[in-house]
C-alpha cells in the first residue's frame, strides 16, 4: 500500500485563543495525521495576538518529537497554496463587534447572544461575505482542500458555504455534541462506544437521544440526571445554567441543546442578561477580560502546553473535535461525530439540500449523515421555523437585501417584534457599519436620518474606531 502524503493545515483566524487546543488536538495525532506543515493565517487587526500565539504553538511542536514548523502570514493567498484542510475560526469585528451585537438588543429589553437572536444574525451578516471570498481564493488556490468551519454561527456559515459558495467539500462543527458524547456514556459505567447517540437539528438548536448497545432508552434516566446536582447537566461555560422545565423534557423525549434555554426559558435568561448588562457587563466584555489573561499567559517564553484557564473562555472540546474530523477523512476511519453538513434527506421535516446537525459517520468522502426521520410537531414546528429564519439570514448577508434582514427580524423568536425590532436592526446596522459594505446604501439612509446607537459602551467602541 503506497503511503500517504504528509498534510498541509491552514487555520483562518489562527491567532484566535483556541489556537493551542487545535495545536494539542494534531499534536496527539500525528502518528495517524502527518502534518508537514502548519499557517496560521489572520488579519491586521489581529497580528499581535498571531505573534503571540503563533510563538507558543511552535513551542508546543517543539517540546514534541515531530519536525513541524508553524508560518504565521496575514495574507491568506500566500497561506493557501496546496492546502489539504483549510479550517477557519475568525471573528469578523473582534469581541469588540460581538459587545455591540449582545450590548444594543439588551438595550431595548431583549435577549443579546452570539450566535442566537439579533446578535446571532448579524454576526452572520459579518461572516458569510467573509467565507464566500475565502472560498474564491480556495478555489484558486487549492481547489481539493477540504473547509472546517468553527466560525459561528457554525450551521449558517457551512449552508453559505455549501449552497453558495458551490464549496461542497464543507463541514461545519461545533464544541456541544462533544461535550455530551463525552459526559453522558459514564453516567451509565459505559464507554462513548457502548452508547448509541442520535442528533439531530440545527447548530445551537439541535436534539439529541440516547440508547445503550442493546437498544434500551437511557433518554429518559438523562432528563432525570440534568435535575440531580450531584451530575453534571452538561450547561456550557458560556450560557447561564437555567434548568428546563421538567415536565416538558419527559415529553419531548429528547434533550435538548444547551442554546435552547434561551427559546425555552426566555424569559429567565432575559432576566439574567439584562442584570449582567447593568453590572459585570455582557458575556463578551467578561470574555474579553478572560482572553486578555490568556494571552499573558501565552507570552511565557516556557509555556507549551495549552493551559487549563482556556476551558474558562468556553468553546471546549472544539479544537479536538475539528482534529478528529481531519484525521477521520484523511483516514477513512468513519468516525461517529455530530456535524452540520447537507441533510440528504435524515431529517424528513427539512429541506433535503438544506444544512443540517446531525450524526454521521465521517468517512474518506466527508460526512454521511444517519437517518433521523421526522419530528414530533412541537419540534418540528420550531426547527422548521428556525431553518427558513437562516434561509433569510444568509440570502440578506449576501444581496444587502434590507427587507430580508427586517422579516428574518421578525421571525426570529428572540427578537420583538414590529417597530423595536427595526430599531435595534437600524442600530446594529450602523455600529457595524465597517463590516457590512453589502448595507452601505441603507446605512447612509440610517445615518443620515439620525439612526446612533443608545447604548453608552456601545458609543465608546465607535468613538474609537471599534
Amino acid at each position: 500500500m503506497a503511503e500517504k502524503k504528509s498534510v498541509k493545515i491552514v487555520t483562518i483566524g489562527g491567532g484566535s485563543s483556541y489556537t493551542p487546543e487545535l495545536m494539542e488536538g494534531f499534536i496527539k495525532r500525528y502518528e495517524e495525521l502527518p502534518i508537514r506543515e502548519i499557517w496560521l493565517c489572520d488579519v491586521e487587526a489581529g497580528k499581535e495576538k498571531l505573534e503571540i500565539v503563533g510563538a507558543m504553538a511552535q513551542r508546543m511542536w517543539d517540546a514534541t518529537p515531530y519536525d513541524v514548523k508553524v508560518h504565521l502570514t496575514l495574507d491568506r493567498r500566500e497561506a493557501l497554496p496546496g492546502a489539504d484542510f483549510v479550517t477557519t475560526q475568525f471573528r469578523v469585528g473582534l469581541l469588540d463587534a460581538r459587545i455591540k451585537d449582545e450590548r444594543i438588543p439588551l438595550y431595548y429589553g431583549m435577549l443579546g447572544q452570539e450566535t442566537n437572536g439579533a446578535g446571532g444574525m448579524f454576526k452572520a451578516f459579518r461572516t458569510i461575505p467573509v467565507i464566500l471570498s475565502i472560498i474564491e481564493d480556495m478555489k484558486e488556490l487549492c481547489p481539493d482542500a477540504w473547509l472546517i468551519n468553527f466560525t459561528n454561527p457554525s450551521g449558517m456559515v457551512t449552508e453559505a458555504a455549501i449552497k453558495w459558495g458551490g464549496w461542497k467539500k464543507t463541514v461545519g462543527l461545533c464544541n456541544v455534541p462533544v461535550g455530551a458524547l463525552l459526559r453522558e456514556p459514564p453516567q451509565f459505567g459505559l464507554t462513548e462506544r457502548e452508547c448509541i447517540h442520535q442528533f439531530a437539528g440545527l447548530n445551537h438548536f439541535h436534539y439529541h437521544k440516547v440508547t445503550d448497545a442493546h437498544g434500551n432508552d437511557l433518554t429518559d434516566k438523562l432528563i432525570d440526571n440534568m435535575y440531580d446536582p450531584n451530575v453534571d447537566d452538561g450547561t456550557p461555560a458560556n450560557i447561564f445554567d437555567c434548568k428546563f422545565l421538567k415536565e416538558h423534557l419527559k415529553q419531548i423525549q429528547l434533550i435538548p441543546c444547551g442554546y435552547h434555554r434561551y427559546y425555552y426559558m426566555h424569559d429567565e435568561m432575559l432576566k439574567h442578561s439584562i442584570e449582567e448588562f447593568n453590572t459585570v457587563g455582557t458575556r463578551a466584555q467578561q470574555v474579553k477580560q478572560t482572553e486578555a489573561e490568556l494571552f499573558e499567559l501565552y507570552k511565557d517564553p516556557n509555556l507549551n502546553y495549552k493551559p487549563e484557564q482556556l476551558s474558562k473562555r468556553g468553546g471546549a472540546h472544539y479544537s479536538d473535535a475539528a482534529c478528529e474530523c481531519i484525521c477521520s477523512i484523511y483516514n477513512d476511519k468513519r468516525t461517529h461525530m455530530v456535524v452540520s453538513t447537507q441533510n440528504n434527506g435524515a431529517i424528513s421535516d427539512l429541506p433535503y439540500d438544506c444544512i443540517v446537525e446531525i450524526s454521521c459517520i465521517i468517512t474518506g468522502k466527508g460526512p454521511m449523515p444517519l437517518n433521523w426521520g421526522s419530528f414530533h410537531p412541537s419540534e418540528r414546528g420550531y426547527v422548521q421555523m428556525m431553518k427558513a429564519m437562516e434561509e433569510c439570514v444568509i440570502e440578506a448577508a449576501i444581496t444587502g437585501n434590507y427587507g430580508l434582514a427586517l422579516a428574518a427580524f421578525e421571525m426570529n423568536p428572540m427578537v420583538e417584534h414590529g417597530h423595536i425590532a427595526q430599531t435595534v436592526l437600524d442600530e446594529l446596522l450602523v455600529a457595524h457599519e465597517k463590516y457590512l459594505p453589502q448595507f452601505a446604501e441603507k446605512i447612509a439612509e440610517l445615518k443620515a436620518a439620525g439612526v446612533y446607537p443608545k447604548d453608552e459602551v456601545v458609543q465608546d467602541l465607535l468613538k474609537n474606531g471599534k
